[in-house]
């Protein structure tokens, strides 16, 4: 405990900083310029950096390893989303705001498209591109006309939902066949790889739904808490930042739909799904680099 308190910084209320005022019509539990004047959230704001590395890392692999290119779209979303939000906390206004918030819609429709557009028809798959480009512009117009955060965050959670169970239909009702059909003595190993993939990124993103919802309602508390034990420890109670990170890890639910589409194209003998569950990072590989890298650890 002597050393701990040896290393303690005052945790300072909010104050004004180098943006000015804020123009956002939403502010976190992290203390405006608390720890630089240069930004106003710095927790929150170098937390996205988990956006820029698997961004930049799943993009590198769509492109060597030549995945269906509309994941380079899916990951370029995802980056922009993690951009976006280090912009929005470091300067607290509202337009910046909106380059964090409509991505996150921008990015989910993209993956509805790849989940809903599933052995579909280039006609079919044509109109659902038009239904979704106007869903989002629909859900951008009304939201610069309202302004009302609660409707992005149902428009995003609805879209997200919808786009998770369709994932759900087309492993037990699409690929499952297929992987009987084509490999049975595989079947259920594929599917149980599969299921755990989801479910890893699925429970990341709930657990960060979860500390996102403590730190809005117990702000006050946790910022009470965060003044006792002050910087650098009240870093680990800055539950926003937890969110970032977490959600960011949900990563895990694009690799989900990318080694899906790869098994629906019957790729499983080409590449495979190089992962240790929560010990590493999910990435889609050609076998014998994935064997090469299993090898060695």
């Amino acid at each position: 405990m002597a050393l701990a308190s040896a290393f303690r910084i005052p945790y300072r209320e909010a104050r004004t900083g180098f943006w000015g005022e804020q123009t956002s019509t939403l502010n976190w539990c992290e203390e405006d310029y608390n720890i630089s004047y240069y930004c106003a959230e710095v927790v929150n704001t170098l937390t996205n950096l988990v956006f820029m590395y698997l961004g930049f890392k799943g993009l590198r692999n769509v492109i060597k390893y030549a995945h269906s290119k509309v994941f380079i779209l899916v990951f370029l979303g995802y980056i922009v989303v993690g951009l976006g939000s280090m912009a929005f906390h470091t300067t607290l206004k509202y337009e910046m705001q909106l380059a964090d918030e409509l991505p996150m819609i921008y990015t989910i429709c993209i993956m509805a498209y790849v989940a809903f557009g599933t052995n579909k028809s280039p006609a079919v798959k044509g109109l659902l591109a038009v239904f979704l480009l106007g869903l989002a512009t629909f859900i951008t117009v009304y939201y610069l006309y309202a302004k009302d955060p609660v409707f992005h965050q149902v428009a995003y959670g609805l879209l997200t939902a919808s786009t998770i169970f369709r994932g759900f239909h087309v492993l037990e009702g699409v690929l499952r066949p297929a992987f009987k059909k084509r490999n049975p003595a595989t079947c259920d190993q594929h599917m149980k790889e599969m299921w755990t993939l989801a479910l890893t990124g699925i429970f990341m993103f709930l657990a960060g739904f979860l500390i996102w919802n403590i730190d809005n309602v117990f702000c006050h508390h946790i910022t009470q808490t965060k003044q006792k034990v002050l910087l650098p420890w009240a870093i680990i109670f800055e539950g926003h930042g937890w969110w970032h990170i977490l959600t960011g890890l949900a990563y895990h639910m694009i690799l989900w739909r990318l080694w899906s589409n790869c098994c629906l194209e019957g790729k499983e003998d080409e590449f495979m799904l190089d992962w240790k569950p929560l010990r590493t990072i999910p990435q889609v590989v050609p076998r014998t680099k994935g064997a090469a890298h299993l090898k060695t650890q």
